[in-house]
């Protein structure tokens, strides 16, 4: 997500008010209700391109603004979510893409905050990470979630059959309005991205490792310690197994790349040869 810099400063502003609403709330589910109810709003905007202009409209009145969304929303979602729109939308954002966007990052973080309390941030990191791969591992599973002609519940329930009773409440909630509204990102993107949003609410960077061959949790482990010491910050493993390196691993974080695999070398002795 990229935003401009009044928009930045919005939603900074929008994530204090969502951290005051959350420290008063106890009760996960109310956190869920939260969350979700974010997302109903972003799907809402996202649908009606003359609200969230009117909600975003900088020239209008904030109270006006602020009324409009009261009008609209009071009595249909908790109090908690409209304390948090109010302060959204008399706020000055750089457009209306960008507020409905902010408003998709405050749904998120808010489910991952109940995550994080519950202590399953881990888990939903891994169950994100892990859902991605074996999306991308399917190509006709992967268009058919990507289809912006298919009908989003079709797609909600597809992927459903797949989760359902096998991963924590935030992952699938977070996979299903993925799915629902992807918003112009791919499905395996779009994990990828919430993967490494679950692992940043942890403060650690992530490492995509490539491994010829599977991992034991004493090998991650060591790796998982040796890159915390070389970057000097906490590193989350992001593991796959690719045959095709034939042996060692590729790790990748951020832009740089750490290729100790034999494919690895051996194109890079052909680039020397051919040199």
């Amino acid at each position: 997500m990229t935003l401009h810099a009044a928009s930045r400063d919005a939603l900074a502003a929008a994530e204090l008010r969502l951290l005051e609403v959350v420290d008063a709330t106890e009760d996960s589910a109310a956190l869920g209700t939260l969350g979700d109810e974010l997302f109903a709003v972003v799907g809402l905007l996202s649908g009606q391109p003359a609200l969230r202009r009117a909600l975003a409209d900088n020239a209008a009145d904030p109270a006006v603004r602020e009324q409009l969304l009261r009008g609209l929303l009071g009595g249909k979602v908790a109090d908690p979510t409209l304390q948090v729109l109010a302060l959204v939308v008399t706020s000055r954002w750089s457009s209306p893409r960008e507020l409905v966007d902010g408003v998709e990052s405050l749904a998120r973080t808010t489910l991952l905050v109940r995550a994080e309390r519950a202590g399953r941030l881990d888990a939903v990191e891994d169950e994100l990470f892990r859902l991605g791969r074996i999306i991308a591992g399917n190509h006709e599973l992967e268009l058919a979630l990507s289809d912006p002609g298919a009908d989003p519940a079709g797609k909600v329930a597809l992927v459903d059959s797949l989760i359902e009773g096998r991963v924590d409440a935030t992952t699938k909630s977070l996979v299903d309005q993925l799915v629902r509204a992807p918003r112009g990102r791919g499905v395996v993107n779009g994990l990828g991205d919430l993967a490494a949003l679950a692992a940043k609410r942890r403060e650690r960077s992530v490492a995509h490792v490539r491994s010829a061959v599977e991992l034991d949790a004493a090998q991650q482990e060591r790796l998982e310690a040796t890159l915390t010491r070389i970057y000097s910050r906490p590193i989350a493993l992001h593991v796959e197994v690719d045959p095709a390196l034939r042996g060692g691993l590729l790790i990748k974080i951020g832009d740089e790349v750490i290729d100790g695999s034999v494919a690895g070398r051996l194109a890079a002795l052909r680039r020397d040869l051919a040199g």
